[in-house]
């Protein structure tokens, strides 16, 4: 356009801000472009220039990673009790979510959580003496991923919970997952008191044996199928869980029914199933544990294998880059609240449940489930951008997990340490949102975006083991 006819031409406003300000713009009749620019991410120079200078071995490791993920079958083939199943599990021993963590940093819900878990097991007798055990030194703390295990939320696994096992059926690899309680009032949130330890109890003696004698009967059920179908019927299985659990339940009625000798056992189990909507979580985060495992040790691999949150740290770990965290600060999620609450009330996120988002699930198919708005705020369309925002972050297209309102296009799965600093995109995660304070439980739920400090350092991280690998040797001929 000539410089003569441009003042001539209608006038558009150019908005390189946030993209509410163009939706403010076009509601008033004004016309406007949305530039999609971000600030870039602050990272170390010389790790960018290690990172760049080995992207064709990185473009291998990736390719061998993926292939490992998107070849993964998980599938539920058994229970057990956490002492006697968990890999490292011992009597004075408490998972947690996320990262690493001491008690003297933990967050009030996983406080809260450790303190029901303690009263539960028998080791305190009241909620202060609990505390002081558990500040005592006489009790250790682990993270679940260090162990093969997953929690939801606090993620507070002890020695007596029984847990599912999940098998990667074409690797061989295990994950384990407690039981789903249900939503509010809630150890994985940190609530604790007599009617958390009943419920708990009852999970233990009556739901743990009842469930465990259909699963042997059934020999297994197959969770890469069910996640697949529970994504064409309006899930993204993290925060909506519905038509997973509803699969679920369809699955286990029969062999329930048929392996169970108390009926009204068995209707009180089938009843507490039915009114939890979320009781599929924690198949759906273990299901993703045993993909991602598989994928772990691949030298040189750029790929995320575990985001996790302990209400302090976000932390990720890479697949070339062994069992180190990379670790920053938690978030607080932007958030619907319960009535009586806001986000001043809010913990910092928390929970193993990100797993779904690193293995293409929950944020990153919420396309998928357009319903979850109603839950964590904003509207369908936003659904759709989240989506393929994350494939921009990712190396691959999951076939098996699909997304309807995309034409059936693959969950964005692989994501890609080098995008997301190079891009300063940053995986989306939808989550439940726990009080700050230890024994108030759940008081909303909302989405958020990872913090850019973790995938900063965890591509450092990846720099520093490409430099630390050994060099192969010439060979040399003898005379």
């Amino acid at each position: 356009m000539a410089i003569k006819d441009l003042f001539k031409s209608k006038l558009k406003v150019v908005n390189i801000g946030l993209a509410s300000f163009t939706e403010s713009l076009e509601r008033s009749g004004a016309q406007s472009v949305q530039v999609d620019w971000r600030p870039p991410v602050k990272a170390d120079a010389g790790a960018l220039a290690a990172v760049e200078a080995a992207a064709a071995d990185i473009e291998k490791a990736n390719a061998k990673a993926v292939k490992l993920i998107l070849t993964g079958k998980p599938a539920l083939v058994g229970m057990g009790v956490a002492l006697d199943t968990i890999p490292g599990m011992t009597h004075d021993l408490i998972l947690h979510a996320g990262p690493p963590v001491t008690w003297e940093r933990m967050c009030g819900p996983m406080r809260g959580g450790v303190i029901g878990a303690l009263l539960y097991e028998g080791r305190a007798k009241t909620p202060e003496e609990a505390e002081k055990l558990a500040a005592s030194g006489k009790i250790r703390f682990s993270p679940c991923h260090e162990h093969g295990a997953v929690g939801p939320m606090a993620g507070i696994v002890s020695p007596s919970m029984p847990v599912f096992i999940v098998k990667n059926e074409e690797h061989g690899n295990l994950a384990y997952a407690t039981m789903n309680e249900g939503l509010g009032k809630v150890l994985r949130y940190g609530a604790f008191g007599p009617e958390i330890t009943k419920r708990l109890k009852w999970m233990a003696d009556e739901l743990y044996p009842t469930l465990a004698a259909a699963i042997a009967k059934l020999g297994r059920i197959d969770l890469k199928s069910m996640i697949a179908q529970a994504l064409h019927m309006g899930d993204e299985v993290h925060n909506r869980n519905r038509a997973a659990t509803s699969l679920l339940f369809r699955a286990l009625a029969p062999a329930i029914v048929r392996t169970c000798p108390d009926s009204e056992r068995a209707a009180k189990v089938l009843e507490f199933i039915h009114g939890n909507d979320h009781f599929f979580l924690n198949l759906s985060m273990a299901a993703s544990k045993a993909t991602l495992d598989a994928a772990r040790g691949v030298a040189g691999s750029s790929l995320v294998v575990v985001m996790a949150r302990n209400g302090t740290d976000f932390g990720v770990q890479l697949s070339g880059t062994g069992g180190e965290w990379f670790t920053g600060p938690a978030p607080v999620p932007d958030a619907l609240y319960f009535p009586g609450f806001t986000k001043a009330d809010a913990n910092p996120d928390i929970g193993d449940s990100a797993i779904t988002e690193t293995n293409g699930l929950g944020g990153f198919s919420i396309a998928a489930a357009p319903a979850i708005v109603q839950f964590v705020g904003g509207q369908a369309p936003d659904a759709l951008r989240y989506t393929k925002q994350m494939y921009e972050i990712t190396a691959a297209e999951n076939g098996a997990y699909q997304i309807p309102s995309l034409n059936f296009r693959g969950a964005p799965t692989g994501i890609d340490v080098r995008k997301v600093v190079a891009k300063g995109i940053f995986p989306l995660i939808d989550t439940g949102v726990a009080h700050k304070e230890p024994g108030v439980g759940q008081v909303g739920a909302g989405i958020l975006s990872a913090p850019a400090e973790p995938f900063v350092k965890a591509l450092s991280g990846l720099a520093g083991s490409l430099s630390a690998k050994p060099k192969k040797q010439k060979k040399t001929l003898s005379v």
